[in-house]
C-alpha cells in the first residue's frame, strides 16, 4: 500500500477538500473509539458491568428459559447460604 492509497486499496482523491473530509472522518472515528475505550476501562464501569453480569447469571441460575423459578435451585442456593452462615457463626464462637 503506497502513500496514495487508502487501507481498502482505493486511491486517495486528489482534491484537498476530499482529503480533509477523509482525515476529519478518521479523526472523529478515532476519537469515538478512544472515548469508548476510556469508558470501558474506567473502574466504576468495570464494576457495574461485573455486577450486571453476576445479576444476570444469578437470575439465570434460578429461572428456566421461560423466566419461571426453578424451585430446586432456589432451595439449593438457600441451603448453601444458610450453611455458610452456620459455619461463620461456629467459627466465630470457637475464637471466643
Amino acid at each position: 500500500m503506497g502513500a496514495d492509497q487508502r487501507a481498502g486499496g482505493e486511491r486517495l482523491p486528489d482534491d484537498p477538500a476530499a482529503l480533509e473530509k477523509i482525515i476529519d472522518d478518521r479523526r472523529r472515528h478515532l476519537a469515538e473509539t478512544v472515548d469508548e475505550l476510556t469508558v470501558r476501562a474506567h473502574p466504576k464501569e468495570i464494576a457495574r458491568r461485573s455486577a450486571d453480569d453476576a445479576r444476570r447469571r444469578a437470575i439465570g441460575f434460578v429461572t428456566d428459559e421461560r423466566g419461571e423459578l426453578r424451585y430446586e435451585r432456589v432451595a439449593a442456593a438457600t441451603v448453601a447460604v444458610v450453611l455458610l452462615v452456620v459455619i461463620a457463626v461456629v467459627r466465630r464462637r470457637d475464637r471466643s
